[in-house]
Order: C-alpha cells, then structure tokens, then sequence
C-alpha cells in the first residue's frame, strides 16, 4: 500500500502547477486547505458511518476517497507520505516495547478523582 500512496502523492504533487480545470485534484489543490481539509473530514465520517452499519463494499470505497483526500492534503503541507510511514514505525516500536513490559495483574488502575464544579461569577454587563 505504502507503494501506491507514494506514486498517488507523486501524482498529486504534479497536479499542483495544473490548472484548475483540468483535475479535481488541481482543483481541490487550488481551494486551498480549507477546502481539502472539509473533503477529507467529509469522507472520515463517510467511512465511519458506513462502517457502523457494517456496509463492507462502501467502506472499502469510501476508504480509497479518504486516502485521496488525505494525500492532497499532505502535499498541500508538505508532508510526504515518508514522514507518516516514519512516524508510524515510531508507534509501532513502541507499542511493541509496552507489549514487553511486565504488567502488574490483579492491581486495579487508580480512578481519577471528579473535582466539584467552581461556582461561576456573574459577568458584569
């Protein structure tokens, strides 16, 4: 997958001198974050509410929108898909590193304590 991504982001990089109208990429590229930002929150929900109720087939395609989406916005920033990839291996050894540790057993996690509400002053008007 990394694979594609990377030839998508190359793609999306070429359209940003493109005209307008010659893409929905250079389109979207040439709204500005704004806009990319509103399509790929737009598809994340898409995803999600297909994904409760267990609609497999628009997942997958709604999936394949979002990461569209999201590449146009890396580019948009300057973020390649090398620095995700970077940063998820980060995540990866450390999850595999908490897996390692000794947890206690039979111990239970401490509860927060609920502070009480402040009482609020009245504003002056």
């Amino acid at each position: 997958m990394a694979n594609q991504i990377n030839r998508l982001y190359k793609a999306v990089l070429e359209a940003k001198d493109a005209d307008p109208a010659s893409s929905r990429t250079a389109q979207l590229l040439h709204a500005g974050r704004g806009k990319i930002g509103k399509e790929v929150a737009e598809e994340a929900i898409e995803v999600a509410l297909e994904a409760i109720q267990k609609h497999r087939d628009p997942v997958v395609q709604r999936s394949a929108d979002l990461l569209f989406n999201l590449t146009i916005l890396w580019a948009s920033i300057e973020v390649a898909p090398k620095h995700v990839w970077k940063e998820m291996n980060r995540r990866v050894r450390l999850f595999g590193i908490a897996e390692k540790l000794t947890k206690p057993r039979g111990v239970p996690k401490p509860r927060r304590k609920l502070q009480p509400p402040q009482p609020r002053m009245p504003r002056r008007g």
